[in-house]
């Protein structure tokens, strides 16, 4: 009879129970015949679709397969069983107060998400799957973040996530669980760092402007240079230069027109 609710599988369970398991479980299911149909309502239970079922028989796990989705028949006096959620998990890394390898005090925080793949791992190898999860990952991230400066902490977010997710997946891989992402969420630097920072790249930016305004200058003068060339070259040149500057100053409507007086005209008074 006991072959109806679990057929093929009384040579694999009279190896793992034992005589006396046997005579318990034959026993329950004599009660269980013995008051159909009341017992019925005690014997099938139904899991969802995001759900599996783990049964242990006398404290023992039944089958390496867990049950589900859908209906599953126990035994009521022998069999129990425990419902494990298949679906992604998120919880939050609290904020971490970390040490980096240039002794810099940060403030990390991150997310993390995972899901469960094995349920019998996840029941028989691990107390509590999500807590135990929840702490490594506070761990990993503190380990992770002590090897990395404060340079490469802020700029390396993606690497640091990937390295995270990594260690977590291989210390949660007989657990059962899958770790599918971890993200850095926020890094807070203290005040007087922010500061020093701040500092630091103001004068930086007003460094490279006054490079570029040196070189600015210097790019300046040698085109001057050539221009004081071309015009050397043809006297009539510079007068022609004169006048443009007169037009200029006479076009913005000024109280004032300075007339250039041509410098071939002071030259026989320079000479005596």
């Amino acid at each position: 009879i006991f072959l109806i609710f679990y057929p093929e599988r009384g040579q694999k369970f009279s190896g793992k129970l034992g005589c006396c398991g046997w005579l318990l479980a034959i026993i329950s299911l004599i009660f269980v015949i013995g008051l159909f149909p009341f017992t019925i309502f005690m014997c099938v239970k139904i899991v969802k679709e995001y759900e599996r079922a783990v049964i242990f028989r006398l404290g023992r796990i039944t089958d390496r397969k867990p049950k589900g989705p859908g209906l599953f028949f126990i035994l009521p006096c022998t069999d129990n069983f425990v419902k494990v959620d298949l679906r992604t998990v998120s919880f939050d890394i609290p904020p971490q107060e970390i040490l980096t390898k240039d002794s810099v005090t940060v403030s990390v925080d991150g997310v993390v998400y995972f899901r469960i793949y094995c349920p019998i791992s996840s029941v028989a190898n691990v107390t509590n799957a999500h807590s135990s999860t929840r702490l490594l990952a506070q761990t990993t991230l503190r380990n992770v973040l002590g090897t990395k400066n404060l340079a490469e902490l802020l700029s390396d977010r993606e690497g640091i996530s990937l390295s995270m997710q990594e260690a977590l997946d291989e210390a949660t891989d007989p657990w059962g669980i899958k770790v599918e992402r971890v993200e850095i969420k926020d890094v807070k630097l203290p005040q007087q760092l922010q500061r020093a920072m701040a500092a630091e790249a103001e004068a930086s930016r007003e460094a490279r402007a006054k490079i570029i305004a040196a070189e600015g200058e210097m790019k300046a003068s040698r085109a001057l240079k050539e221009a004081s060339l071309v015009i050397s070259e043809s006297p009539s040149g510079l007068q022609l230069r004169y006048l443009q500057t007169l037009n200029t100053i006479a076009a913005e409507k000024n109280s004032t027109i300075i007339f250039p007086l041509p410098i071939d005209m002071l030259q026989s008074f320079m000479q005596k």
